[in-house]
């Protein structure tokens, strides 16, 4: 999924309108889905569910641009390290908002995370290594949009375990509700973005909008990267919110960061991206204390032993006393 973002938003200047597509293409795959019997969607739309949906809606229309704006403005190696600190994040947002109180071993891990953040920042100047990287100042900005990528994702995570309560714990009900209206939302926020005369440039087939690859036209290869994106993100929402359903918001957090993490290590393939050592450092540190983190999450899961209980059987002191030997009924 990181991948064929960063694939797209490489050439595309409507990072906001490539959302609302995606967006849109799983809102459909859900309603055709509907349509087959392959599951039920609500029969119309509770306007008592959308106000109660309305902060969940916030922060992922929020989320998922500046995830967007993230990868524009940094390498896919980078993605991750400029966004690492969902983790620490997302364990302090559990403890005010949850009230879960975490243990040393996890703020251990919490701490080895935040060190990889820190590495791979401070020792890695070069944060888009491509032969076509952006000016510094875009760098910069990269980083900054990681950092509100990695709060939106952390709170977005305890969101959505209250906002299941809403929809009485239906996790398709919950991602039906969040694509739909995370859609409705984006489209104010193309036209504020000044986004509008460059999608009227791409749907006449200008490609100013979009750069042509060999054998791909400008609106064909944002065509084909917004269905690919499109359908891979939809599969991932559905694992997502079943993923949080069942497990702690914070057990779900750390499978996407080393999932995302895996997948920049393939950007030096795809992208000849350059690793620097700033940069795998800052990297390892960061799935270092991802698995770190789920080793002490999968001890502290476990139920604690009982106290062995004696394999004796207690002899009533009056058999003691008349020396016979006590009868099973």
């Amino acid at each position: 999924m990181v991948l064929a973002n960063k694939w797209v938003l490489d050439k595309t200047t409507l990072p906001l309108f490539f959302l609302f597509v995606q967006l849109v293409i799983a809102v459909i795959l859900l309603f055709v889905a509907h349509l087959f019997g392959l599951l039920r969607l609500p029969a119309r739309l509770d306007l008592g569910v959308i106000r109660g949906l309305a902060p969940l809606v916030a922060i992922n229309v929020l989320g998922l641009t500046f995830n967007n704006y993230t990868l524009k403005y940094v390498d896919a190696s980078f993605y991750q390290v400029a966004r690492g600190m969902v983790l620490p994040l997302t364990v302090g947002i559990s403890f005010i908002a949850l009230h879960a109180r975490p243990s040393l071993r996890v703020l251990i891990a919490c701490g080895i995370v935040t060190a990889g953040f820190l590495v791979g920042v401070l020792l890695d100047r070069t944060y888009s290594t491509s032969p076509d990287a952006p000016p510094t100042h875009y760098s910069y900005l990269g980083i900054f949009f990681g950092l509100l990528s990695s709060c939106t994702t952390a709170l977005h995570a305890v969101v959505i375990k209250r906002s299941l309560d809403i929809v009485h714990g239906s996790a398709l009900e919950l991602a039906w509700y969040s694509n739909l209206l995370s859609a409705l939302a984006l489209i104010p926020l193309v036209v504020v973005a000044g986004e509008g005369p460059g999608v009227i440039e791409l749907l006449s087939g200008n490609a100013a909008a979009v750069g042509v690859d060999v054998g791909f036209s400008a609106l064909k290869t944002f065509v084909w990267g917004s269905l690919i994106t499109g359908v891979i993100g939809f599969l991932i929402c559905m694992a997502g919110f079943l993923s949080i359903k069942v497990t702690s918001p914070i057990t779900h957090m750390i499978s996407s960061a080393v999932r995302g993490v895996l997948q920049s290590l393939l950007s030096i393939w795809f992208f000849q991206d350059i690793i620097t050592a700033g940069r795998a450092t800052g990297i390892g540190l960061i799935l270092l204390g991802s698995i770190y983190y789920t080793w002490v999450r999968n001890l502290e899961s476990q139920p604690k032993a009982e106290p062995a209980r004696a394999t004796y059987e207690q002899v009533p002191m009056k058999d003691i006393e008349e020396g016979e030997p006590r009868r099973d009924d």
